[in-house]
């Protein structure tokens, strides 16, 4: 088990890796170094600085939010508003809504932005999307947002995990939208169209950074990569609509910012979000600024009125999922752009990469085959 840090967020900057308190995560490694090239000659925040008041949120702790925390560990399952330590977790579990987590809460990748524990996996559990469905139906949702963590170890990268869970969650509850959040897959075209052809209401997938920073805060992936996987997907099914997220405050430039969305434009994504990073522990990158009300909102509209993208959600608090049923419900796709095949899908993931000792292996759960009740704790 992961020690909890003296502040009680749950995480832990020791040699046993960050992870949120709690919880069994496997083998959990750390972050890494938190210094960046892009933070040499600017003076960041410090951790222990107070955050602007916009960015004060009340802690979670109403009935429906202890209800849903407990449904979430009595069915062993995970929600990303939990491990990437989401601000809206409160407003949004009050609400009755979740963005649910599959693939496990260890993540191959070591993202320097990320809350989300980083290691090597231990486990595949295939009677997981049986249980996220269940989940969903017995809170009677109009929609669902899931994501997860990177799977480098997995052949489809669990490409056939994700298309499970939305076809469960459609045979419990037809009338429930169903959105996903997926990792780039290494690239691999061949898990994109899997997902895809389980029909998901919005196909997002993060660039997270410009493309100056990309390569120091999000190692594990490819700017180019993350963009023309998203231009692959409106060649596949131009009447998708396809979602990103840029996180601001990371050290990016104005004129940075305005290539990474006329580079999102050329593979013609719909949907731009932009929220403010949030520095988890300090194993994690430092923030660079605070971005106020005033920027995001100015940055909603140049993206909305001069990059032509049909929604761009935009605020200090703003994460991927954060109204996403009225995405789902309101905006529509537009076609194809000039980028439609997958680049840079021939660069290595951190677990493709051969190091000495034993190669790791994943244990294969399914609780009906092992006779379990459904339901019961993991």
């Amino acid at each position: 088990m992961i020690p909890t840090d003296t502040n009680g967020r749950g995480g832990s900057a020791r040699a046993g890796g960050y992870a949120p308190g709690g919880k069994d995560t496997g083998t959990v490694k750390p972050k890494g170094s938190s210094r960046i090239r892009a933070h040499c000659g600017i003076e960041t925040i410090p951790i222990t600085s107070r955050k602007p008041s916009w960015l004060k949120v009340r802690s979670p702790g109403g009935p429906n939010y202890l209800r849903l925390k407990r449904l979430m560990r009595s069915r062993s399952l995970h929600t990303v508003c939990e491990e990437a330590g989401c601000p809206n977790i409160g407003e949004c579990w009050e609400a009755g809504t979740a963005t649910f987590m599959i693939l496990g809460d260890v993540c191959t990748r070591a993202c320097k932005y990320c809350a989300v524990a980083h290691g090597m996996p231990t486990e595949l559990d295939l009677d997981e999307p049986r249980r996220v469905a269940e989940t969903i139906a017995a809170m009677d949702l109009d929609h669902v947002v899931i994501t997860s963590v990177n799977r480098d170890e997995l052949s489809d990268g669990g490409a056939t995990i994700y298309a499970a869970t939305i076809r469960e969650v459609r045979a419990r509850l037809p009338h429930c939208s169903v959105e996903v959040l997926i990792p780039d897959f290494k690239g691999d075209e061949d898990a994109l169209r899997t997902v895809m052809e389980a029909h998901p209401a919005i196909l997002g997938h993060n660039l997270e950074t410009v493309e100056r920073l990309h390569p120091d805060v999000r190692p594990g992936g490819r700017y180019w990569r993350s963009i023309s996987y998203l231009g692959s997907a409106k060649r596949i099914d131009p009447a998708m609509l396809t979602k990103t997220g840029i996180i601001l405050g990371m050290g990016e430039r104005p004129g940075e910012i305005r290539q990474a969305m006329a580079d999102l434009r050329e593979a013609a994504v719909d949907i731009l979000t932009l929220g403010q990073y949030l520095r988890p522990s300090r194993q994690h990158i430092p923030v660079a600024r605070w971005v106020t009300p005033d920027e995001f909102g100015e940055w909603k509209r140049v993206g909305e009125a001069e990059y032509g993208f049909r929604h761009v959600e935009s605020g200090p608090l703003v994460r991927s999922s954060y109204h996403a049923k009225e995405q789902a419900r309101e905006v529509e796709a537009g076609g194809p752009g000039p980028i439609r095949d997958v680049m840079e899908a021939d660069v290595p993931a951190p677990a493709e990469i051969v190091r000495p000792g034993p190669s790791p292996l994943v244990r294969l759960r399914d609780d009906r085959a092992h006779g379990r009740a459904a339901g019961a704790g993991g």
